[in-house]
């Protein structure tokens, strides 16, 4: 069988959200994710590159594995994390390779950005 080139790759993943809307507002704004709604309990997200899903099915579970977003301006994505309402857990720091910061969404959901630069 010929290998799809996406064979144990990231290719999804799912939040559990007490608010799709919310959930919408705050990775759109911070990150300009698009959006695709599929009844009112489920919405996918796309990064232009993953995409994923937000669900009110399930009750919120912050503290699962951390996922890490890259960024070219890493300050000017800390930035837009704050402005649409994203609290900083750990502030930059650095790291062998580059930098990154930690920050809650508003679920509580803990997320990293990092930039090489």
């Amino acid at each position: 069988m010929a290998s799809s080139g996406k064979d144990k790759c990231i290719d999804y993943v799912e939040f559990n959200v007490s608010d799709i809307g919310a959930a919408r507002s705050f990775y759109g704004d911070a990150f300009g994710w698009t959006f695709t709604d599929y009844g009112p309990s489920y919405c996918e997200f796309s990064d232009g590159n993953l995409k994923g899903g937000f669900t009110t099915e399930g009750k919120p579970r912050p503290g699962g594995a951390l996922i890490i977003l890259f960024a070219d301006d890493l300050q000017g994505t800390l930035k837009q994390v704050e402005q649409a309402g994203g609290k900083i857990t750990k502030p930059v720091f650095t790291f062998p390779g580059g930098r990154r910061f930690h920050f809650a969404d508003p679920d509580g959901y803990e997320l990293a950005v990092w930039s090489d630069k």
